[in-house]
């Protein structure tokens, strides 16, 4: 990885000013400081990054309930195993959902397409980097719902299945059957 050079970092209260007078106004009424660190509802939720789904809201949830682990293409990297691994083991998660979506950029672009972007805006090679993308969505979803059921770091009993939202309705299908981690 390349550090930039801190002098070109846009600096001064108007960068961030939005989202940290949002969070004051947050902290005026905020009220989960008690909650528990293990989720009400014994879940973890595996999704996409994507700004037009909210996890939450989509499954009736609030703060409190599950933990949410999201990145590019709801992919389950090495990182997102290592915290699913500490989910199940130190904080009592026994369903995970992986929820990929409808319209998804990683499901458009090759690694190669992105890796080419990546060298044109900043003049660096991604060349250590796996973006995770593919063509096939169903089939990854699948594999990586069938590679969490098999990890040996997950407790046996783990319950894990595979979804898809419509980012068109709104709505949520499983495309997966239901595995168990052995």
């Amino acid at each position: 990885m390349t550090s930039h050079d801190p002098a070109s970092v846009t600096k001064g209260p108007s960068t961030f000013a939005d989202i940290l007078e949002a969070a004051d106004r947050y902290a005026a009424t905020f009220g989960h400081g008690r909650l528990s660190p293990i989720p009400a509802r014994a879940m973890a939720i595996v999704s996409c990054m994507d700004c037009r789904f909210d996890p939450l809201s989509c499954f009736d949830m609030e703060p409190g309930d599950v933990h949410i682990i999201r990145n590019a293409g709801a992919r389950v990297s090495a990182d997102v195993l290592r915290s699913l691994i500490m989910s199940t083991i130190k904080l009592d998660v026994s369903r995970i959902a992986v929820v990929h979506h409808t319209q998804c950029a990683t499901h458009s672009l090759s690694s190669m397409d992105v890796a080419q972007a990546v060298l044109e805006k900043t003049g660096n090679d991604p060349a250590g980097i796996d973006f995770m993308t593919t063509y096939d969505g169903h089939h990854t979803l699948l594999s990586d719902v069938r590679d969490l059921a098999n990890c040996p770091y997950l407790p046996r009993g783990t319950a894990v299945a595979g979804f898809v939202f419509e980012v068109e309705t709104g709505r949520v299908k499983q495309t997966t059957d239901l595995f168990t981690v052995r």
